[in-house]
């Protein structure tokens, strides 16, 4: 979608890369005021006879906009133009002309290669693709896309400055279980697009960004590459189902989006691994619903997040929990043989490709 009303440059049926532009739109320039009446010593009503151009007129940077005529040529004051632009008003009132430069072009990317089944008239367009999907715990970076590339051999193998050569750029690297600050730093000097890890130490995330992150989206920071965690903060070895996921699709396009927001209307990271072809309307496989014994799970809230397991029993009565509320839950076994019992609204299925 755009953030402001635009053109749409495609049709319904058409066949999209994610590198494309679907839509565009005109941001507004900037506005420059310049007090002509205080700069030529005149009365506001009067700056229109000083005028060299006119109202509507593009003007050029150090073009001269307004002049005075003075006896003595060596008392006369001109007025330039502080920048290339369009002169957008001039007041008798106030004694001002202000101008505006020229709008930015604002390109709309598909983000990912697909077809398009909708347009929004001066809005936006829906891209549908058929794919595999893995959505993170957070992330940071905007959208992007390269090649899949696996960095290490094992999900629990930690991402180091040692793993990244001149090869990986432009492409979307995938790491284990943690991503060093020095990790980070080789990656932004050799031009990855984008990194996908199971942790790292929030200490390092905090001076990647120069600044903590508060409880607002994110997906607009500048550091280099997009960055999605997995798994949480911390040595968490990635999901063995979520690596193999990705190491199957090694040399494959993906597109991959940081923004994340944890308040209502949640925005996960994701990695979306488009097949090679996409037809419109494609009929695909609906998912079951529901948990089930022996489904693997991720606990996402405190004291145990990020930990991997798998569904061991389902109650059907409610249990109160410390905090007085009374919850469905239901027991985790973890791979050590430990049980736990924690309520459904902390966990998240961990779905097979």
């Amino acid at each position: 979608m755009l953030p402001l009303p635009g053109r749409i440059l495609v049709n319904v049926g058409d066949t999209v890369r994610s590198d494309q532009a679907v839509a565009r739109a005109e941001l507004p320039g900037k506005v420059f005021p310049i007090n002509l009446a205080n700069q030529l010593s005149v009365a506001p009503g009067e700056i229109k006879d000083y005028l060299i151009t006119k109202e509507g007129n593009v003007v050029e940077k150090d073009e001269i906009l307004a002049e005075n005529k003075p006896l003595i040529k060596w008392f006369k004051t001109e007025i330039r133009s502080p920048v290339t632009g369009t002169i957008e008003s001039v007041s008798s009132v106030t004694g001002q002309v202000l101008l505006r430069e020229p709008p930015r072009v604002l390109q709309l990317l598909a983000y990912v290669d697909g077809a398009i089944i909708e347009t929004i008239p001066q809005q936006g367009v829906v891209v549908e693709t058929t794919c595999s999907l893995v959505q993170g715990i957070f992330g940071i970076g905007g959208e992007t896309s390269g090649e899949i590339v696996t960095a290490v051999k094992a999900p629990d193998e930690p991402l180091t400055p040692a793993h990244f050569n001149s090869t990986m750029k432009g492409k979307v690297v995938v790491g284990g279980s943690f991503l060093s600050a020095d990790a980070m730093k080789q990656a932004k000097t050799v031009g990855v697009a984008g990194l996908v890890v199971g942790g790292i130490h929030d200490e390092d995330l905090r001076a990647l960004l120069g600044y903590d992150l508060g409880v607002a989206i994110t997906g607009t920071e500048q550091v280099g590459f997009t960055l999605i965690l997995t798994e949480g903060f911390g040595t968490i070895p990635m999901a063995a189902k979520t690596f193999k996921l990705l190491s199957a699709h090694v040399g494959r396009k993906a597109s991959i989006s940081g923004a994340t927001q944890i308040r209502a209307g949640v925005i996960r990271p994701e990695i979306i691994i488009p097949q090679a072809e996409t037809a419109v309307g494609k009929t695909v496989e609906l998912q079951r619903e529901g948990i089930r014994v022996g489904d693997p799970v991720r606990i996402i809230r405190d004291p145990m997040f990020g930990r991997i397991g798998e569904v061991s029993a389902l109650p059907s009565e409610l249990i109160t929990i410390p905090t007085e509320s009374d919850v469905r839950v239901l027991e985790v076994k973890f791979s050590d043989g430990k049980r736990v019992v924690v309520p459904r609204t902390n966990i998240e299925v961990i779905e097979g490709a």
